[in-house]
């Protein structure tokens, strides 16, 4: 089942559960319910937003995250379910004993297919793929060459203009791509531990005061899907727009389109997700590449939400 988002940015608003449903109480609106085994993710942004205890913790029973606004309309925190099912402790182990040579298989495998829809972005953008499909096929395991970071500087200039520098607290749209980001980043941490990985183990990012590091390794496919929205949101207006509630339901809307994937099935961004961060533990147990990736980038006018399969049990 495809799992709903929900944006709560206007006005004040109480949360509450009652009966398995999430309860959105705003001033002069009708009550709004929502049944907490739909929810993929809350998005709050509104600093008049109050929660009970119930609403976390139901979120999280459910699988479901939290993500938390600021200034600027900027994600600055998540809450993710600490347990993701029954073979939890199982698929730890696998994930701790994956030799060096297999994460460095895996994160190649991720970051040829991150520059390949790279091209296919640019491609879209410009008329032509600024040589990134050729870079793609240079990836070796590990990407040794860092042909990640020579993918970005030429993409982020095709796409965005010359004078563009892609930096958290750079100029916009530097900004939409943050919020897009985190958006993305808190669907795949969330199927990262329902998969029962453990999010603080990445194949290739490290570090000790990140709790998410195999999240920010499987995010990068994902990326240039946002890339897209905000170049197109940016086209549309003739100018950078500034985060609102148009572009970011554009921007959470990503999650519902529908993606090819790389075993040949279509599903929508959000179920692509989830067969990423699956197949990456299948990975570990049978100790080869069995990575399910996205193969393209998504369409919008592609509803796959009542025929997307779920990804297997692990």
């Amino acid at each position: 089942m495809l799992r709903r988002t929900i944006a709560i940015s206007s006005g004040p608003t109480r949360l509450s559960v009652a009966h398995r449903q999430l309860v959105i109480d705003r001033q002069d609106q009708p009550r709004a319910t929502v049944p907490i085994e739909d929810i993929g993710t809350v998005v709050v942004d509104h600093p008049a937003v109050t929660y009970t205890h119930d609403v976390l913790v139901s979120l999280a029973d459910a699988g479901a995250g939290l993500v938390v606004c600021g200034q600027g309309h900027l994600p600055v925190a998540m809450l993710v379910a600490t347990v993701g099912h029954g073979t939890q402790t199982a698929r730890h182990i696998v994930q701790v004993d994956a030799t060096p040579g297999l994460k460095r298989r895996l994160w190649g495998r991720i970051i040829r297919t991150k520059i390949l829809l790279q091209a296919d972005v640019a491609q879209q953008a410009t008329g032509r793929d600024d040589g990134l499909a050729p870079l793609a096929a240079r990836v070796k395991p590990g990407d040794p060459e860092n042909l990640e970071a020579q993918a970005a500087q030429r993409y982020f200039k095709a796409v965005f203009g010359q004078g563009f520098r892609r930096r958290r607290d750079g100029a916009t749209p530097n900004d939409l791509l943050n919020y897009g980001y985190a958006i993305m980043r808190s669907s795949v941490a969330r199927a990262v531990v329902a998969s029962g990985l453990a999010p603080a183990l990445g194949l290739h990012h490290r570090h000790r005061n990140n709790p998410f590091c195999l999240a920010d390794d499987l995010i990068e496919p994902f990326r240039p899907m946002i890339d897209r929205v905000v170049f197109d949101l940016c086209q549309a207006a003739g100018e950078v727009p500034e985060i609102d509630r148009r572009t970011k339901e554009a921007l959470l809307s990503v999650l519902r389109h529908g993606v090819a994937l790389s075993d040949g099935r279509r599903t929508p961004v959000d179920l692509a997700i989830r067969h990423a961060a699956a197949s990456l533990g299948r990975s570990f147990e049978e100790r080869k590449d069995l990575l399910i990736l996205p193969a393209s980038l998504p369409d919008p006018d592609l509803d796959l939400t009542t025929q997307a399969e779920e990804p297997d049990a692990p």
